[in-house]
């Protein structure tokens, strides 16, 4: 049984998402574990939910950033994951955290990577102008939101979309992807050669959410 321990910030959506599809999917794996970096994050709440043990590593009872990274580092470490999930996590790794995970070690972020990297990525989209937007889930690497690709989800961008619609759309493509990149690792499927990520045996790694006007 492989053992999966999720890092969180905020709400918790993919926290929910990837707790349902660990239920409904009998997956040969656990999450063990949750860990926060915020004291109010509500995805605690779902944890607690479903039963998983949460431990709070708060980053502002830190006197330096240094400290805390060792520190998170050394709690996720002694959890010995298989896995480690960020699921809405709003810090940026050390080197040494991203370095000791290597190849298990997975993101979901709300664009299509490489296009709008980093934050405001709605917001972004809209104000270029293009007409596909999605999410991309990817194993982390010290560059920031650069890691080998596993999964994209493509929304459809339309005219009178506002930032909080196409948010909404994104959530749900993230909640499609996040849990089906997680059930291929666990069942050993991921194949990381020379940066590229592929499915053994050969599966779709891109998901598109149905146009609705």
């Amino acid at each position: 049984m492989k053992k999966i321990v999720i890092l969180i910030s905020g709400r918790g959506s993919n926290l929910a998402a990837i707790l349902e599809a660990q239920q409904i999917r009998a997956w040969e794996a656990k999450v063990t574990h949750v860990i926060s970096n915020q004291t109010d994050a509500p995805g605690i709440a779902i944890a607690q939910k479903y039963g998983v043990p949460v431990t709070i590593i708060e980053h502002k009872s830190f006197s330096n950033r240094s400290l805390y990274d060792q520190d998170l580092l050394a709690k996720t470490r002694n959890l010995e994951p298989d896995l480690v999930v960020l699921a809405g996590y709003m810090r940026i790794l050390s080197s040494e955290f991203v370095q000791h995970f290597s190849g298990r070690l997975m993101n979901i972020h709300p664009s299509l990577l490489p296009s709008f990297p980093g934050l405001n990525t709605h917001r972004a989209a809209l104000n270029t102008g293009v007409k596909w937007h999605g999410a991309t889930v990817h194993f982390v690497t010290e560059d920031l939101d650069v890691g080998p690709i596993i999964a994209q989800g493509v929304v459809p961008v339309l005219h009178n979309d506002t930032e909080e619609i196409l948010a909404r759309k994104v959530f749900v493509i993230e909640h499609m992807i996040y849990p089906q990149a997680i059930e291929w690792f666990i069942r050993e499927q991921l194949v990381l050669e020379q940066g590229n990520v592929r499915v053994e045996p050969a599966q779709q790694q891109f998901f598109m959410l149905p146009i609705t006007p």
